[in-house]
């Protein structure tokens, strides 16, 4: 639906700063950056991760007593999907060099290079083979590909600052090292970024980047980085196999406690099969769809915390899930796009964020939690957020700055996504701001893994959104299709050499969920609840109970 009445009035409070914020911007004034201690403070006052009853302890586990989301300690105090006792684990439908777990941007990428290095490669999808948070990013990726003015050391500053200098410094060294490798990589295999007309790169500030690093293909980057590697998997049909519909419900180990395989599930005939494997790459992506504390969300339907799961029953530890990250602008109206992702390139671009007197209250630069931080502030505290027919609240984002800036039609070329999204609804964003809030958009934590993307249980490895440690506590712009490309190359090499030096077979088991069954019922925790949810149930009651469900059915066929 078009802007009403009422908040067309207050969008003339918008256009009535415009000109002279135009005129800061084009003397490059900037409004100033918070310091890191008033960084600090406004993150412990208005951030979601710090308010009271955001966090609860695991009570089973390699993290027993670590605190993080109660969506998540759910999943992982609950019971597998497959009944161990029942399950025939010699009837195996698939065997396979590598089995990757996951048909996004990371599993995708993790195909590629073990298929190049010589494995059968089976790719595992929940939904369609794409169909992933990769799919949904929009802004870029960044890399440090101009010699004279940035470089890997000056990326790898951003990161660990970013990070607020928590992250696993090897980690953040392989991202920040093998980035401008990756570029070239996708590029060769086709896929098309923005570019000047003589053919060298586009690249914009992020938030948190002290220089211009972030590459991108309009703001479908996302999309177009997913098609590349999708289109070229598909091309090797011979080599790489994609099953659909399947996610993979619990690993299977080995009698030397090797992962060797997992249990898949099919959507569509609501039965379990098995797939062996030499190593398996985990590369099942983000919980968004959890809606941690509420919040609507950007991620795509699929997006569960399937592998927090699946690893954590197996006896690899977590790490820094105790932060979630919150994209600053995330549509809030119209009320049909709540939760969808408004790219930080329109900020990376010029455009102001701005209160309901059509004041700036923020640099628009700030990392991405700070940010958040400071509309929850501008919003609750300080009163200034802009009410929506819903109820709702928001903050102003002034595209129309954009075509101001960089010439007519700039919003259009540069944003043609959100142009066209927005346009359905009667709102032309070249000329009205967007109104956006916070919406749950990354799992900054997951899954230990090393700079070789091994976990802890020899065979599994790990790549992409499921992995914890490479961000730290909160990731910037760009660094999350950067991380999906750079360990998920790294660990299809990984399992691929795995598979030909130190794979050992085995009678095939699932001794580890026998284990962890005693241990919830040792806890205390009685419950019919189980895990991976799969699917999100919107508390429609016409589901179908046993596929969607989050308690406990045992097997079905």
């Amino acid at each position: 639906m078009p802007y009403t009445s009422e908040l067309k009035e207050l969008i003339k409070k918008v256009e009535a700063t415009r000109p002279i914020r135009i005129e800061k911007k084009r003397r490059g004034e900037e409004f100033p950056l918070l310091s890191l201690k008033e960084r600090e403070e406004r993150l412990r006052k208005y951030h979601p991760d710090f308010k009271a009853g955001s966090r609860r302890e695991i009570r089973v586990g390699p993290n027993k007593g670590y605190a993080i989301s109660p969506e998540i300690v759910d999943l992982l105090e609950a019971k597998s999907r497959v009944n161990p006792d029942v399950i025939d684990l010699t009837k195996v439908t698939y065997e396979t060099d590598v089995l990757i777990l996951g048909g996004g941007g990371a599993g995708t990428a993790a195909a590629l290079t073990a298929q190049e290095n010589g494995a059968r490669v089976l790719i595992a999808t929940k939904l369609r083979h794409g169909d992933a948070n990769t799919m949904m990013a929009e802004g870029g990726i960044q890399a440090a590909t101009k010699a004279t003015k940035d470089s890997p050391y000056y990326h790898y500053l951003d990161v660990i600052g970013g990070g607020h200098f928590k992250n696993i410094p090897e980690l953040a060294y392989t991202l920040v090292t093998e980035a401008p490798k990756v570029l070239a990589w996708l590029e060769n295999l086709g896929c098309m970024f923005t570019k000047f007309p003589e053919g060298q790169l586009k690249s914009l500030h992020g938030g948190g980047t002290c220089r211009k690093r972030m590459h991108y293909a309009a703001d479908i980057t996302g999309a177009e980085i997913m098609r590349t590697l999708r289109d070229e998997a598909r091309n090797r049909a011979e080599h790489i196999k994609v099953i659909e519909f399947s996610p993979a419900v619990e690993l299977i180990l080995n009698e030397y406690g090797h992962c060797a395989g997992a249990v898949l599930y099919n959507l569509e005939t609501e039965e379990y099969f098995i797939v062996k494997a030499k190593a398996v790459v985990m590369a099942t992506g983000g919980s968004g769809r959890l809606h941690i504390q509420g919040f609507m969300t950007t991620n795509h339907y699929g997006a569960t915390g399937d592998g927090l799961v699946l690893g954590y029953r197996a006896g690899v530890k977590l790490c820094f899930l105790h932060t979630v990250q919150y994209h600053p602008t995330g549509a809030v109206f119209p009320e049909q796009a709540e939760g969808l992702l408004i790219t930080e390139k329109f900020r990376g671009a010029g455009a102001n964020v701005l209160n309901i007197d059509g004041e700036q209250f923020v640099n628009e630069r700030e990392p991405r939690d700070v940010e958040s931080a400071s509309f929850i502030r501008e919003c609750s505290e300080v009163g200034k957020g802009i009410p929506t027919p819903t109820g709702k609240v928001g903050i102003w984002l002034d595209s129309p700055m954009i075509d101001i800036l960089m010439g007519e039609g700039a919003v259009k070329k540069e944003f043609p996504g959100k142009f066209i999204l927005f346009k359905r609804f009667g709102i032309d964003i070249s000329k009205e701001p967007m109104l956006v809030y916070p919406t749950l958009h990354y799992q900054n934590g997951g899954l230990e893994y090393n700079s070789r993307c091994e976990t802890t249980v020899p065979g599994l490895f790990s790549a992409g959104e499921v992995s914890g440690g490479v961000h730290g506590e909160n990731r910037l712009m760009g660094n999350s299709l950067l991380d999906v490309t750079v360990f998920g190359r790294i660990a299809g090499l990984s399992a691929s050499l795995y598979t030909k030096e130190k794979a050992k077979d085995g009678t095939l088991n699932l001794d580890h969920v026998r284990r962890y069954h005693k241990e919830l019922e040792e806890a205390g925790i009685i419950t019919d609840r189980v895990a991976p949810m799969l699917l999100p149930d919107y508390s429609n009651p016409h589901v179908r109970e046993r596929q969607l469900t989050a308690h406990y059915v045992g097997t079905i066929r």
